[in-house]
């Protein structure tokens, strides 16, 4: 446990953004989750649509660290493959 008062206010902070970006985490899955069921479903359009309301989604939670940059731009990357197969 923390000793100095300092350290105990880390730990209180810690454990507010633990449980914020958990929240935020499971957001984005589940948003993923949609786009990933449209596109076995086979429905282009739906597919198109689920990933034009999770892309802002994934860039918000990535501009506030809870994911790195990266991996949403990865992330991004790969749905929209999958959606342009698709359609081909």
């Amino acid at each position: 446990m923390a000793n100095t008062k300092q350290a105990r206010k880390r730990a209180r902070q810690s454990e507010k953004r633990r449980v914020l970006k958990s929240s935020q985490r499971a957001m984005v899955r589940t948003y993923i989750k949609r786009v990933l069921k449209a596109i076995t479903n086979g429905d282009h359009a739906a597919a198109t649509a689920e990933f034009k309301a999770a892309q802002p989604v994934i860039d918000r939670i990535a501009d506030k660290d809870v994911i790195a940059k990266k991996k949403a731009a990865r992330i991004k990357s790969r749905l929209n493959a999958r959606i342009k197969k698709l359609a081909a």
